[in-house]
């Protein structure tokens, strides 16, 4: 099981663990650690020696409620940090949905594009479709992220996620994108309620029929401090590692985590005792 990226064939036969770099004054959990470019390279170097298999590095928060940021910020927070981490000789995925933002982290040589609204914003698919090589995570997302907690979904949420994703996979692969190129990811957290969460942990292996990898993200996420009682992110570290667990239980091949080393652990632990 490959996944392939512009410099980079992942072999997702081990489950590869994402370290996020929030390059944001406000993102809901580490926000303004990493904000300025010198400080985003020393938590990428951290991430590193943590046991990070890849980086991403996003500018805008996706949080609920958060404000949409400028085209100009973005690419004056991200542009930078990616143009300094393409060096590190890991893969640098980029968390964006701005088309024009793309292009300017492809050109820099970044290996993926992460983002939250699959592709479906101005050219953001032909962006894609027209590069060579780049990896691609489409993800689920429920409405927009100021509104998807609002109003969230209803009912099962298996079904039209699933359904979602494979829409997007066939307009991308109408687009002559390989199949390789492309990752799934149910999109925690982004318009479900808590249960629908859980729902979607406890059966995420149904989803591996769309027949792609798929990308688990509940690092320190709100249900996670719901079900724990932990209000501060900063203290979901041991329900974080669990879940990320779980999802690779479940099938899930990648993990984006903000805290690496406690889950590179665990999940050697779990690698050592699979026969």
């Amino acid at each position: 099981m490959i996944w392939t990226t512009t410099r980079f064939d992942i072999d997702l036969s081990r489950p590869q663990v994402m370290g996020i770099v929030n390059v944001t004054p406000d993102s809901f959990s580490d926000g303004g650690q990493s904000a300025t470019t010198a400080l985003a390279m020393k938590h990428c170097e951290s991430l590193l020696r943590d046991g990070a298999d890849l980086l991403d590095i996003g500018g805008e928060s996706t949080r609920p409620g958060s404000s949409p940021l400028s085209l100009s910020e973005e690419l004056e927070r991200v542009l930078p940090v990616v143009g300094s981490a393409i060096s590190l000789g890991v893969p640098i995925s980029v968390d964006t949905y701005k088309p024009e933002v793309m292009r300017a982290v492809l050109d820099l040589g970044a290996d993926v594009i992460n983002d939250i609204w699959a592709l479906r914003q101005g050219d953001a698919q032909d962006v894609v479709a027209s590069h060579a090589r780049c990896g691609v995570c489409l993800m689920h997302m429920h409405r927009d992220p100021q509104t998807m907690q609002v109003v969230p979904m209803v009912g099962d949420v298996l079904v039209p996620v699933a359904d979602f994703l494979r829409d997007r996979v066939n307009a991308l692969t109408a687009l002559r994108v390989d199949t390789t190129r492309i990752v799934l990811d149910p999109g925690i957290g982004f318009g479900k309620t808590v249960e629908q969460n859980f729902v979607l942990l406890a059966r995420q292996c149904e989803l591996l029929v769309l027949g792609f990898p798929l990308m688990a993200g509940w690092s320190r996420k709100s249900s996670l401090g719901v079900v724990t009682g932990r209000a501060d992110p900063a203290q979901r570290v041991a329900a974080s590692v669990a879940a990320a667990v779980l999802a690779v239980e479940q099938g899930a091949r990648v993990v984006r985590v903000h805290d690496v080393a406690a889950t590179a652990d665990a999940l050697r632990v779990w690698q050592a005792v699979q026969l």
